[in-house]
């Protein structure tokens, strides 16, 4: 039969190309909503933009790589064949998790889903070593698992939702009250001012920040490490003044311009962030047959602490997963099923609603009307008079034989969804947590729709159940990933034939919700026409 372990690794292979073709589908959401919402620029000119932030973004990935080989488990406590088998339960699991969430629209986490795959796989592996080993009790579970980095991680992720929606909230607040919905009427130097700030946080927290960790990082460090006042404030009064200049003498609406860095800064952000849950595990994978391969120690005796060691990622390797990350963008249906549901929930206005109110939504809503409520009392009315008169939306006025689709939401929510979010990122990036970036994205979108009143006493209940959804499936993806992982991981340890059975069901399984999908999309055509 050969080497088994060089036909795991072909198989991990031909995994990590679907898992990044799936994984995509689901993430793209994460940088294409604002823009594409907006409508702020051409949706060619759009991915064009996208595509080459991902590309940036996978060369500046490498230090996230780290995550897969020891940031869930211990590997000195594991054997070459163990780490094997873990990586092969978690690549399995998760390409059906993700590919049932982006059947169904739900935008989900990859960063959650390989997470807590790597961590129930290891568990399952771990409590069968525990239990051939008599001198070993329940309680040794600790010394095969990184317990400290992966509770900083899901810890990481959970406070990253109340922050991301909260930050949010706030800033987008903050601009309407600057801005009003009649933003092309303001003075020209609020929008070089806030172009001068929207361009240095992207500059600074995802360029700057984003190298950090990688093999670039030594060669500029001498150059930003002491001097961060120095570069922030000088980047937001050259950023000011060229901003003016645009704005001035070339008619250019620094909005769009915001919105165009921003999509690159984000898609570039995600895919520093993101590429490891892709590729981090099939990577790992091939370190440690090259390590074991040279050994001459059989599988089931070789520790694995080679890959405790900091290993450099090659360069050629991400810039090829860049790729195929580009070419799921062009393609991909379900990606675009994603971003819908994403569009729906933030969108300014009414229409047609994807989920239907439930009974917790209603009382959330409820609780938020009485608090309204109590604040109005306490606040002065000149003051609300104040912030409503900010809050007033433009009447357009269109003959009877015209007819215009209004973009989801404005462009400053569009430039404010960017900012937000792609800071929030980079800086988890650069402190190596693989933080959710679809978390992120999408709860900075649901606190800048809410500050911006885009949720009315209509809408609200639904809008509300829609992000109680969402949530729910992540929380959802959590729990399956873990189970689901440990229990492919119990089936390919009992016998090595199970392998290729599961790689037979992901294959029919996913063909099915492939050809489930087209035949929707066909059906919402025809009864377009």
């Amino acid at each position: 039969m050969g080497d088994p372990y060089i036909l795991m690794l072909v198989a991990l292979a031909i995994l990590a190309v679907v898992d990044l073709v799936v994984g995509v589908s689901n993430d793209a959401v994460n940088f294409l909503n604002s823009a594409i919402g907006s409508k702020a620029i051409p949706v060619k000119k759009i991915m064009i933009i996208a595509s080459l932030g991902v590309f940036f973004g996978a060369v500046t990935s490498s230090g996230m790589m780290e995550v897969a080989r020891k940031g869930i488990f211990n590997p000195n406590m594991f054997m070459f064949q163990d780490i094997m088998i873990i990586f092969m339960a978690v690549m399995i699991t998760d390409i059906l998790l993700l590919d049932i969430f982006n059947s169904l629209g739900m935008p989900t986490s990859t960063t959650v889903s390989i997470v807590f795959e790597l961590l129930g796989a290891a568990v399952c592996i771990s409590l069968l070593k525990i239990s051939a080993n008599d001198s070993h009790s329940i309680s040794d579970i600790w010394s095969y698992i990184n317990h400290e980095k992966a509770t900083e991680i899901i810890n990481g992720i959970l406070l990253s939702v109340v922050v991301a929606f909260s930050v949010g909230a706030l800033v987008q607040f903050v601009s309407r009250l600057i801005y009003t919905f009649n933003f092309e009427k303001r003075a020209t130097y609020i929008s070089a001012l806030f172009g001068g700030f929207a361009i240095t946080a992207i500059t600074y927290f995802i360029i700057i920040k984003g190298i950090k960790g990688t093999p670039f990082y030594e060669d500029v460090s001498h150059l930003i490490e002491g001097n961060t006042f120095v570069i922030i404030s000088g980047s937001f009064v050259a950023w000011s003044v060229i901003s003016q200049i645009l704005i001035q003498f070339f008619k250019i609406n620094i909005l769009k311009l915001i919105i165009g860095i921003g999509t690159f800064s984000l898609a570039m952000a995600f895919s520093g962030n993101d590429l490891v849950n892709f590729v981090g595990v099939p990577i790992a994978a091939w370190n440690s047959y090259e390590a074991w391969a040279v050994s001459g120690v059989a599988a089931d005796s070789f520790s694995m602490g080679i890959l405790a060691e900091k290993v450099p990622s090659n360069v050629w390797l991400l810039l090829l997963a860049g790729t195929i990350m580009v070419i799921t963008l062009w393609t991909s249906s379900k990606a675009q099923n994603v971003i819908k549901t994403g569009i729906d929930l933030s969108r300014q206005g009414d229409g047609h609603e994807k989920f239907q109110p439930n009974g917790l939504s209603r009382i959330i809503v409820r609780a938020a009307m009485s608090i309204n409520t109590g604040i109005s009392y306490l606040v002065p009315q000149s003051t609300l008079d104040f912030i409503d008169s900010k809050f007033q939306k433009p009447v357009i006025k269109l003959p009877k034989d015209r007819k215009f689709e209004l973009p989801a939401f404005d462009m400053i929510r569009a430039s404010v969804n960017l900012i937000v979010a792609g800071i929030l990122i980079s800086v988890a990036t650069s402190m190596k947590l693989p933080l959710s970036t679809t978390y992120v994205t999408f709860m900075v979108a649901m606190g800048t729709s809410l500050a911006d009143r885009a949720w009315g006493r209509e809408s609200a209940v639904y809008r509300v159940a829609g992000v109680i959804n969402v949530i729910g499936g992540w929380f959802l993806t959590a729990i399956v990933a873990f189970f689901a992982a440990a229990l492919v991981a119990y089936l390919i340890s009992w016998d090595m034939v199970m392998i290729p059975i599961l790689l037979a069901v992901v294959a029919i399984l996913m063909g099915r919700n492939t050809l489930i999908l087209r035949n929707k999309s066909k059906e919402v055509k025809n009864s377009n026409i």
